[in-house]
Parts: C-alpha cells; structure tokens; sequence
C-alpha cells in the first residue's frame, strides 16, 4: 500500500519514459498516463484510473506535470 510519502514521478528521459518511485522503490517507466495508473494500482491502489492520477495530490510531478512529453531528438 502507497505510504503518505508521495510518489514522484522525475522527467521523461530522451526515449520519453518517466521514472516511477513509490514509497522509495523505482516500479518502472511510464510513457503515459495509463503506464502510472498501472503502477499504482500494482502498489495497492486497485480503483485509480488516469484521472486519478492527474488528479491527485499524492503525486509529485517533477520536470513538469503528466501533459509533459520527452524532447524530440535533435
């Protein structure tokens, strides 16, 4: 079960997946919204869905907010 620790989710890297962190432990990349919901509900809560995310206060979005997408390459 998610702590009160927030969940960070860190800046997409040059392929565009976002580093997921809940309760300390890295779950994975998301490339998109859905790809976090999974992730939370893996960590126990089973009812979130992408406006969850979106939504809530529990998520520190880091190098931007979830509408934020990779740089394309140079």
């Amino acid at each position: 079960m998610v702590s009160s620790t927030p969940v960070v989710i860190y800046p997409p890297d040059e392929d565009g997946g976002r580093r997921v962190r809940v309760d300390g432990a890295i779950l994975g990349l998301a490339y998109s919204i859905r790809d976090v919901a999974a992730f939370m509900q893996e960590a126990g809560l089973q009812e979130w869905d992408e406006m969850d995310v979106v939504r809530s206060g529990l998520i520190e979005w880091r190098g931007g907010g979830p509408e934020v997408r990779a740089r394309p390459p140079e």
